[in-house]
């Protein structure tokens, strides 16, 4: 038995193009917000010097990860932006000066044990690289019981239409993958390894088939095409048979979970000391012009990476970070590339024109592709009604906000949206409660 999901057109146009390195801008915008967590501590400022792979700021808490400028040049300015998800975040705007010169900071870590191991993924910055952002470090922190793990899950379904990112590393850095696995071998002491892959990526089963076969305790698991093949819950029932249970975590059933092109940056990391600097995009829609894969700065304008594919052959009428799926609309083509962008796509007017809502038909279409079973038609008239207790109960916390349930819904309705809106309310609600609890006592 899987979990559920729908068929989506895979639209994997660019799964045969090698990444390409984009010229290097004039200037990079980086915010200091670009994972799960508390946005990182600027520790430079105007003026200053800064080179590739220099820290600019630190980690500003447990749940958080330094950054480090992708490129050399003068710090020109340090102001507010807006994010595409709607709060101001610090930034630093990098003049750069072409010449691209190292940090002396870069040098390979000094990793004998977990704990200098995960101090290192730390100080490199990484962060899940397939479109989440949580701290990879955090994943690691097992507190010494090693026992726990049970099992490592790469992930590499790569199941939203248009990305070929992920699917480019197990072709063009497989090596670097399988050096990752021996160094959670080594460190987390890790027994088994699983690749999750869906079926669509032939070319990127038979590498990892190849080197498995010579890897002990390595096995490919090849998955059906079905999104969202790639959600952590999803994909860890779905190779290993558990259920990550509500407010857990895959470390609850014994499982790690780590993106297949993280696992090659922190290799690649331990030998180089390079830390995550920059990050290979697809860029794809239907106004692109030449849809290819690009290695970008992180902080690159989004306008600077659709120049390197060609530019536009329409205007685009929305443009997003990720996939048509689960990715976020940007507000204008200066946006950054950020440490969680595994793509770019540029939608012209005809695709991007929404479909008309119509009134709800009680088909069930939602809940029956629902792959957590949730009930997105009780969950919108909960909300419509403010009934919050209702919303507690029918499990809104639990949506991975996929958007399974609007795309097959004949109506049309944007069931996502107001999930998002229902769980922002369950929240609101919850901590009314907590504070009512503690001026109680």
């Amino acid at each position: 038995m899987r979990l559920k999901g729908i068929k989506v057109p895979h639209k994997k146009n660019t799964a045969d193009c090698a990444p390409e390195r984009i010229p290097v801008p004039k200037q990079v915008t980086i915010p200091m917000s670009m994972h799960i967590g508390r946005p990182a501590k600027l520790i430079v400022k105007r003026g200053d010097e800064v080179k590739v792979g220099q820290k600019i700021a630190e980690a500003d808490g447990y749940i958080s990860a330094p950054i480090h400028s992708g490129v050399s040049g003068k710090v020109q300015k340090i102001e507010e932006m807006m994010t595409a998800m709607g709060f101001k975040v610090p930034m630093a705007v990098i003049e750069t000066d072409g010449l691209q010169e190292v940090s002396p900071e870069v040098k390979p870590p000094d990793v004998h044990d977990l704990t200098s191991f995960v101090e290192a993924v730390r100080e490199s910055g990484s962060v899940g690289l397939g479109g989440a952002g949580f701290p990879t470090f955090v994943k690691f922190s097992i507190n010494g019981d090693l026992s726990v793990v049970k099992a490592v899950v790469i992930n590499a379904a790569e199941c939203e239409p248009y990305i070929t990112s992920d699917t480019r590393t197990l072709i063009d850095r497989a090596d670097e993958v399988f050096e990752g696995i021996e160094l959670l071998k080594k460190y987390l002491l890790g027994k088994r390894f699983i690749i999750g892959i869906e079926n669509n990526k032939p070319e990127a089963i038979a590498k990892a088939q190849e080197l498995a076969a010579k890897t002990e305790g390595v096995e490919v698991k090849v998955l059906p095409a079905m999104y969202p093949q790639g959600g952590e819950k999803v994909l860890v029932y779905n190779t290993v048979g558990k259920m990550i249970p509500k407010g857990g975590l895959p470390l609850d059933v014994g499982v790690v979970v780590i993106n297949v092109t993280t696992l090659a940056f922190i290799a690649n990391y331990i030998k180089t000391g390079m830390p995550l600097v920059e990050k290979c995009l697809t860029v794809d829609g239907s106004a692109v012009k030449e849809p290819k894969n690009l290695i970008a700065p992180i902080g690159t304008s989004i306008a600077d990476v659709l120049e390197a594919a060609g530019g536009c052959k329409a205007e685009p009428a929305k443009v997003l970070y990720g996939g048509p799926m689960m990715g976020i609309a940007v507000p204008d083509l200066s946006a950054p590339i950020m440490k969680n962008t595994n793509a770019i796509v540029a939608m012209d007017e005809k695709e991007a024109k929404p479909p008309k809502t119509t009134a709800c038909i009680n088909c069930g279409a939602c809940l029956n592709h629902c792959p957590l079973r949730l009930d997105p038609r009780a969950i919108a008239r909960a909300y419509k009604l403010d009934a919050a207790e209702d919303l507690q109960t029918l499990c809104v916390d639990l949506c991975m906000e996929c958007g399974c349930c609007s795309y097959v819904c004949p109506a049309k309705r944007h069931l996502v949206q107001t999930n998002k809106l229902a769980k922002a309310k369950l929240r609101e609600y919850l901590a009314k409660q907590k504070a009512e609890k503690e001026g109680a006592k």
